[in-house]
């Protein structure tokens, strides 16, 4: 019996051995993700044999091999196909590990604060429009669902905290943003192929938390925690330490953003931190300049120091020609007085995936950018507006147009008489004889009524540079 007992701890001991010995990867890389199509992506981790890894890909049945590190961690790129699956890839340092059911095809990630984590079942008391129809509809095993959890790091994580690889159904759908979801949704639906969505977001945060120590180097002012004492989530660099930086390398077509509520108080400010921050990633992930698709934050009711909302907005609208590949969504039609987080995500993801198709999937004829501002003329007592992004004009749908102000050199603003012309808009007002300014849609909130004639929003815009903010109320 003696002999027995002395075997079994044995045999217990090799078997944790054995387990122990093995290789590690990323919780990213699993079974029933979806790797990007026709690229060379990282595959990487850890192995505690220090021995020679090899990995071998069904798709083309070759097999690679890398030679760990000192610290036993290995990384390697690997050619993929177009897009298929599913395929079986096995990694071997001696044991075998073998993931499956792994599909190629568009890998796109999504991140922010609470409008991107809003999720297709809505947050409490707040709806997401049409989410039953979408959980009813979600049954498309071509769309992988990946999603990180909250949390937070003073030091970069080389892996987070994860569910796994997901297909589609409605209970993953339920819990995961729905501007992400819809977006990877549409984007499978047009192009036919597999598409996976990595979500990673935290609601109510600064973007100085998803940014590294590095990019936030030349910011005075901004202090990156050195310990754990006193820090949350909107402390510097701690949201790109733990959300982040565990996905870095991970092959992706490009990014969607939804970010900026957070910081509405510091606008010029936030104008210099989103350059930096895309930058910052894109060096980082080594792909060169991927697509990054952002948000302009929607209408609301702010209740303190409203006036630095629209000049939020209007940094956002900076932004594209300060950022290469990048593009914005405007959503001044579809905001709420009563809440940050409208329930119109579908329009969202919608115009997302326009930016997508037309510059990335070579869908030319396809428009996508929101007209915008493009110059003014004054003659008189009349303004005349003139916009990029319309070359087939404007239309309020048989809507009044409100969102027009114009004022004179004592900076009062004044509603304005809007016309469409056919260059674009002619404004004027009986309360300003000789007007010198124009602004449209530059408040908290608004409803959005001037459109292209393709249906995208007009960016809201000033032409002046006042400082303060003077209104006749």
């Amino acid at each position: 019996m003696k002999n027995l007992k002395t075997g079994f701890v044995i045999l217990g001991c090799l078997l944790s051995i054995c387990s122990f010995a093995k290789i590690h990867l990323p919780s990213v890389i699993d079974n029933n993700m979806v790797l990007q199509q026709q690229s060379k992506v990282a595959l990487w981790g850890t192995t505690d044999r220090h021995a020679k890894v090899t990995i071998n890909c069904s798709w083309n049945n070759k097999t690679f091999s890398v030679n760990p590190v000192a610290d036993g961690s290995w990384k390697i790129l690997v050619q993929t196909p177009a897009a298929g699956g599913p395929y079986r890839i096995v990694f071997s340092d001696g044991d075998k590990l073998v993931l499956s059911n792994v599909l190629i095809g568009e890998v796109w990630i999504c991140s922010g604060q609470s409008n991107m984590e809003m999720p297709v079942a809505g947050f409490r008391n707040q709806p997401v429009a049409n989410s039953n129809r979408i959980l009813m509809e979600a049954d498309n095993p071509e769309i992988r669902i990946f999603s990180l959890a909250r949390n937070l790091s003073v030091t970069p994580l080389k892996d987070g905290k994860s569910s796994g690889w997901q297909a589609e159904d409605a209970a993953t759908v339920k819990k995961f943003s729905a501007v992400g979801y819809q977006f990877a949704k549409m984007i499978q639906e047009t192009l036919k192929v597999p598409v996976g969505i990595i979500g990673t977001y935290w609601g109510g945060t600064m973007i100085e938390a998803w940014m590294s120590a590095e990019s936030l180097g030349s910011f005075s002012g901004i202090q990156i925690p050195k310990d754990t004492t006193g820090v949350n989530k909107n402390s510097p660099t701690v949201l790109y330490n733990a959300m982040i930086n565990p996905l870095i390398g991970y092959g992706i077509r490009g990014m969607i953003w939804y970010q900026g509520e957070q910081n509405w108080m510091e606008p010029a400010l936030y104008e210099k931190l989103f350059p930096a921050m895309v930058k910052d990633w894109r060096k980082s992930w080594g792909y060169g300049d991927f697509p990054f698709y952002y948000v302009q934050i929607a209408p609301y009711a702010y209740p303190d120091k409203r006036e630095l909302v629209p000049r939020l907005r209007e940094a956002q609208s900076k932004l594209p020609d300060q950022i290469p590949a990048a593009g914005m969504v405007v959503t001044m039609d579809i905001g709420n007085e009563h809440t940050v987080h409208p329930a119109d995500k579908t329009t969202v993801s919608r115009r997302l995936v326009y930016w997508a198709l037309a510059n990335v999937y070579g869908k030319k004829d396809l428009e996508f950018a929101s007209p915008a501002f493009k110059s003014m003329q004054v003659a008189r007592d009349t303004i005349n507006i003139q916009f990029d992004h319309a070359a087939n004009g404007l239309t309020s749908f048989d809507k009044e147009i409100s969102g027009f102000e114009i004022a004179g050199a004592d900076s009062v603003f004044y509603p304005a008489h809007a016309v469409i012309t056919g260059k674009g808009m002619r404004l004027t007002s009986l309360k300003v004889k000789r007007p010198v300014a124009a602004r449209y849609d530059f408040k908290d909130w608004v409803q959005g009524d001037l459109f292209g004639v393709d249906g995208l929003p007009v960016a809201p815009f000033r032409t002046d540079e006042w400082t303060r903010e003077y209104y006749n109320q």
